[in-house]
Formats: structure tokens, sequence, C-alpha cells
């Protein structure tokens, strides 16, 4: 008689939190739900893997650009509309994650891999800055519109200290800094292969490699925001004090918080330096600094698919509209967020998306 098998039990907890995690996907923090949301999803990420067979390398080339963006975007999408906290700091999170990915790279080569710890080392220094401001903003209960006003001074220092730096003292190691006219030379990520490795320049391979990573960003991010620390963010968001009362320490959310945002503004500059292998000071600017915002409020800040897909939207415009001119590429987006925030304060693609859901349940009625 053969011998009853008892399922392991050392593999229930283990595929509950599976089961948790994965259940996390849809929440209250996060718009989308159901068979029909992700046929969608799953449908729209087939269209971008086979975007590359219908698009010459050049097109394929500025979609990767587009895909560096989402990052940033996403991560102030945590700041401001989940957290409540108005980032002008983004960019200097972008801007110092770049050029440390660019001094590490010019030191250290390209060789085995070595890009892709630059790049985890960059984002690393991007998320740290990030949770030593938001320390000394939170903890000194900065609130309002001076989180705004603290974080757009430290993008502006960050971008005249990095334009001051052209002298030939100013390096480390073998790389100069080369003040406002920016580094360069940087190398490209680069993937080990035997036979040699692979350099991911603006093309094919480094598009679908920013493909999955958009992906893979998105869908942790809807499973963090419908976990505790989402609600509790949201929670701090709609009545910091009533959160506070309840017993969270609601000083460190919002620090992880603006930490994560740091991050992943981070993660866009280093791969925008991987992608056009330069960085200069005008990445911090002022209008730097003010794009973000534009997409980020055009998507809806209170969700984070609106916010990756108003992203995506809003640059797409925004890089048309430059054919023309830049500064009516300015005028524009600054007259499509007055537009957005006195008629559709919660996002033009939100409030879509809102009514077509809407739509779609009464037919199916």
């Amino acid at each position: 008689m053969n011998p009853i098998e008892l399922p392991d039990a050392s593999k229930a907890p283990a595929r509950r939190g599976l089961k948790l995690w994965l259940s996390r996907l849809e929440g209250p923090q996060t718009m989308g739900r159901g068979p029909v949301f992700w046929a969608v999803v799953v449908l729209a990420v087939l269209a971008a893997v086979s975007y590359p067979a219908f698009a010459n390398d050049y097109v394929v080339g500025n979609a990767a650009y587009f895909f560096v963006w989402t990052f940033m975007a996403m991560g102030l999408g945590v700041v401001w509309g989940y957290c409540g906290a108005l980032s002008f700091g983004q960019t200097a999170f972008f801007g110092l994650a770049g050029y440390a990915y660019g001094v590490i790279t010019i030191n250290i080569g390209s060789a085995f891999g070595a890009t892709w710890l630059a790049l985890l080392l960059a984002v690393a220094l991007g998320g740290v800055f990030a949770l030593l401001i938001g320390y000394f903003m939170f903890y000194g209960r900065i609130k309002g519109v001076f989180v705004g006003i603290v974080t757009l001074s430290v993008t502006l220092v960050l971008e005249t200290f990095m334009a001051q730096t052209a002298g030939p003292q100013w390096r480390i190691g073998d790389a100069r800094l080369n003040g406002f006219n920016g580094m360069s030379g940087m190398p490209p990520l680069t993937v080990p292969w035997p036979g040699g490795d692979i350099m991911l320049y603006s093309g094919t391979a480094l598009y679908y490699v920013l493909l999955g990573m958009v992906v893979l960003c998105y869908l942790g991010l809807r499973v963090l925001l419908n976990a505790p620390f989402g609600n509790v963010l949201v929670a701090i968001r709609e009545n910091p004090e009533r959160a506070e009362m309840l017993g969270y320490d609601i000083r460190l959310y919002q620090m992880l918080a603006f930490g994560l945002g740091g991050a992943l503004a981070g993660l866009s500059g280093a791969l925008y330096t991987a992608w056009g292998q330069y960085i200069t000071p005008s990445s911090m600017g002022l209008t730097a600094a003010a794009l973000p915002i534009v997409w980020v409020a055009v998507g809806g800040r209170r969700d984070i698919t609106a916010t990756l897909l108003g992203c995506l939207l809003v640059i797409a415009g925004f890089q048309s509209l430059t054919i023309y001119g830049s500064q009516y590429a300015l005028v524009v987006m600054g007259a499509l967020l007055v537009f957005t925030v006195l008629v559709t304060p919660d996002g033009l693609v939100f409030t879509a998306i809102n009514r077509m859901g809407r739509l779609f349940k009464r037919v199916r009625r």
C-alpha cells in the first residue's frame, strides 16, 4: 500500500503570501479591476511588445525615451497624489542620480554588467537623498505649500551648483563635471553575453528592457498602494490629524513615500543618462521641475494608472509641439495645466476613464 502523501506544510505560508500580494493588484486605492480591465492591460502590453515590428529604429528609440520619464511621474504620483505632498524636487533626485551614473560608469567602465551596478547605486543615492530631505521636512513639521517651496529651493540650489563646476578641479576620478555643458561619454547599459557585452543603445533592445521595467514598476506600485502602506498614505492625505490619532507615525510614512518617489525619479535620471549618454544641469532647471507636475496633474494624481497614461500622452504631445518651437509647447502645457485645475481637477485621463467605466456599466445593464 502506498503511503498517503500529505501536503507540504512549509509551502502553505508562501502560497498564502503570494495570493495575498496578487490580490492587492486590485483594491480601493487603484482604478481598474476584473477580467475586462486586465484584458485591456494585456492587450496594451502586447501592442507595446509588437510595436517595434511596425516602426523604424528612430521611432522605437523615441518611444524608449518616453518610457524613461514614466518612473519619475509614477513616483510623483505616490508623493503628491497618494501622500498629498506637492514636490518640485523630483528633478533634483533625477539629476543627482544621472550624474552619479555618469561618474560611476566613467570610472569603473561597462564590462561585466557594471552599468547595472551603477544604475542601482544611482537609484539608491536618489532615494537616500530624498529620505534625508524628507526627514528634515516632515519631522520638522513642514507641510502644505512649504513642502513645494523647500523642494523647489533644493532643486534650484543643485542646478546652480552643478552649473558652476566647469573648472578642471571639478572632477571625481576620471569623470569631469563640466559645469553648464554637463557630462558626456558615459557608456549605455550593457548586458553581459558570452560573445561580448550587448550595448543597450536607444533602440529595440533598450525599448524592451524599459517596457519590462515600466510594467514591473506599475504592477509593484499597485500592490504597494493597495497594501496597508498605501491605505495609510491616503488616510494621511485626507486627514493627517485623524491618522495620527489612530496611532500612525505620519511623519515616517510621509518620509518613506518621499524616499520612494525620490528613488523612482533617480531611476528616470540614471536611465536618461544611459539612454542619451549625457546629463546637464538644465535637467534640474525650473522648467524641468514644473513639467512632471503637468504630467501628473493632467493624467490624474490620485491613481497610478491615470498618472502613467497621462505622462505618456502629455510627453508625446509636448514633443510634437516642440517641432514648431519650444516656447509654443510650454505655453500649451501651461494652458493645459490651468484647464485641468479649473475644469477637471481629478485629471483629464482619470475623468475620461471614469466616465467610460460608467458608460460601460450602463451598456451591460
